[in-house]
């Protein structure tokens, strides 16, 4: 196909070509013959030659073979043919593992026409009957031989191999000559083809490396199945079929780890005493020292600009921060905007809801009926929360008169019925707590001392407030008590003792019942309004008690948030309350501030009972 015209070039016509002419070809000859062998085998043409080339040497290898005959041959013992030497046995003393399957199996046919009984017979020879022959030896070296993978089991344990480390005092004499010839004769037994040399003194650096890089991960392929001396063929059953495998793995583990250790050993040995090495090191320490004196002139001119970076850098730290102080301050102040929609929400909600009730003259008939609903409502406005506030005006602003009623006496019977089982409760723990009382016997050996509830809370408190290990604890527990004992009654170590073993022995039950109590009187002591049964939002007359942070309690996550952001915002930091607010997920900044106040009074009380105690103990 003509090629087009480029740009700026005319095309001619001169004259019409000819219509082409398709000719069939058959290829043939040797070439073709080479190409389809290649071409069905996947192959290039260098690997052909390559292929034939091989096929060549080997033919001339097998003329050139010469059959070496073992003199001790006929004294060879058959029952111990696995200590006999194969190779020696067909004559292949010279050639060994590189001898070829061609030239192994020649060996074993001349050995055969000269040594096999019936021959022998012939001849006049005394043959001795059964497996006794030293022919049996001949036999069993062709069976090893010409089996790939006991042929490798063999060859790894051969005889003529020689396993010896050289001493450091030979290496050191002629290191290239000594261990050229050990890492050549070890090199037989590496996984890979193409093992890295030794090399010279003149070597590179990056030779030198791969060279160790090499040997320091040397894979061998060298195994030890040989030298099993159980063979499990011989086992009665498959239990002691299967110890027998187990013994030989054993075995066969051990001596690989040997050898490993053997090859690690030689490596180890070069390495410490190759001079190409200590080269290397040499030259790498001069280099360093070069570099460091340049670093050190570089240093002394670059002083002034590294100083101006770091004038610079420390302008745009100071940006970014003011940057994000701003963002921060920005984020809680939109937080704090919400706050105050939320809270003028509910707010809303809350005079919607009083003043719908009250235009239905809080639909009763007579005054006293409706001061009571009028009690009732705002019940309903300190207990229920945003979305029922909502859900609940929405009916009244829909229904008549006596829809609206309907709803209102609803909810209001839902929040009774939840006061109600909340003081059902109480008074449930507070009985339990009574019967704990006169199961522990006042207080055991306490001299007669009664424990009331708060006692007992306090005692629980000051037990977890001073672990074990505190120095002369229980006295700082009963100093403690008595320093915020409300009872008026003066605790001595003896009698907290006493008191803290009979709450042990307490049931679980009673145990569990008691802490219950302790945290509603937490409850109770820090909100002023129950909780609700759906989280309603804190009325606005709590609000104004001066209660706007969270009455749940402080959860240990939370503890160690509170702990961290006291830590990163100290006192000298601008809005450091708004801060750590913010960083503690769902606590306000009243919340924050009053638990600090609570850590700093209980830390005081700590070190007020334990410096009261320590005048005594020092006594």
């Amino acid at each position: 196909m003509l090629l087009k015209a480029q740009d700026g070039d005319d095309t001619f016509v001169f004259t019409a070509a000819a219509a082409s002419v398709q000719v069939l070809v058959e290829p043939v000859g040797r070439w073709f013959e080479a190409f389809v062998r290649r071409r069905n085998r996947s192959t290039s043409t260098s690997f052909q030659e390559l292929e034939e080339e091989q096929e060549s040497s080997e033919e001339e290898e097998d003329e050139e073979f010469q059959l070496e005959e073992y003199p001790m041959l006929r004294t060879l013992d058959p029952k111990d043919w696995k200590n006999q030497d194969h190779y020696a046995v067909l004559g292949l003393t010279h050639l060994r593992y590189k001898a070829t399957q061609k030239q192994i199996k020649a060996a074993h046919k001349l050995i055969v026409l000269k040594h096999h009984p019936d021959k022998r017979k012939a001849a006049g020879e005394q043959i001795v009957e059964g497996d006794n022959d030293y022919f049996t030896c001949i036999t069993k070296a062709i069976e090893i031989l010409s089996d790939p993978v006991k042929r490798r089991a063999f060859d790894s344990v051969d005889p003529t191999f020689d396993n010896a480390v050289p001493s450091k005092g030979e290496g050191k004499e002629n290191f290239f000559d000594v261990f050229t010839a050990v890492f050549d004769r070890n090199a037989r037994w590496s996984s890979k083809k193409h093992v890295p040399k030794l090399g010279t003194m003149e070597s590179s650096f990056e030779d030198v490396d791969n060279f160790y890089s090499f040997w320091y991960n040397f894979d061998s392929w060298r195994e030890f199945s040989y030298l099993d001396e159980e063979e499990k063929e011989k086992a009665e059953c498959r239990d002691e079929r299967r110890w027998i495998e187990k013994q030989n793995r054993a075995s066969r583990a051990q001596r690989k780890k040997e050898e490993m250790n053997r090859i690690r050993t030689l490596v180890d040995m070069a390495y410490s005493i190759d001079p190409r090495i200590k080269k290397f090191k040499e030259e790498e320490k001069a280099r360093k020292e070069s570099e460091k004196k340049a670093k050190a002139d570089a240093k002394k001119r670059e002083q002034e600009e590294r100083e101006r970076a770091r004038q610079a850098e420390l302008e745009a730290a100071r940006l970014v921060k003011e940057k994000e102080e701003e963002e921060a301050k920005q984020a809680a102040q939109q937080a704090k905007k919400e706050k105050e929609i939320q809270k003028k929400a509910v707010k809303k909600e809350r005079q919607k809801l009083r003043t719908t009730c009250k235009n239905w003259n809080y639909f009763a008939e007579n005054e006293s009926d409706s001061v009571k609903m009028m009690e009732e409502v705002e019940k309903l406005c300190d207990r229920l929360e945003l979305t029922s506030l909502q859900s609940l005006n929405e009916i009244l602003a829909a229904g008549s008169k006596e829809d609206s009623k309907t709803a209102v006496e609803k909810q209001v019977q839902e929040v009774n019925a939840q006061l109600q089982r909340e003081r059902d409760a109480e008074v449930q723990a507070r009985q339990a707590t009574r019967s704990a009382d006169q199961a522990s016997g006042g207080g055991g050996g306490g001299g007669g001392k009664g424990w009331n509830e708060d006692d007992l809370q306090l005692l629980i408190k000051a037990v977890n407030l001073f672990p074990a290990g505190t120095n002369a604890r229980w006295e700082v527990i009963a100093n403690y008590m008595n320093l915020h004992s409300t009872s008026g009654m003066k605790r001595t170590a003896k009698d907290v003792i006493n008191k803290a073993k009979n709450l042990q022995r307490l049931d679980p039950g009673q145990k569990d019942e008691i802490n219950r109590k302790a945290f509603e009187k937490f409850k109770k002591e820090h909100t002023s309004v129950a909780p609700t049964i759906d989280n309603a939002a804190p009325s606005e007359r709590f609000d104004a008690a001066g209660s706007d942070g969270n009455a749940a309690s402080w959860t240990t996550e939370e503890q160690k948030l509170l702990e961290q952001a006291l830590k990163t915002y100290p006192v000298s930091t601008p809005e450091r309350w708004e801060k750590i607010a913010a960083a503690v997920p769902g606590r306000t900044k009243k919340d924050c501030m009053k638990r600090y106040k609570e850590l700093v009074e209980m830390v005081k009380a700590k070190k007020a009972a334990q410096e009261q105690v320590a005048p005594k103990s020092k006594k």
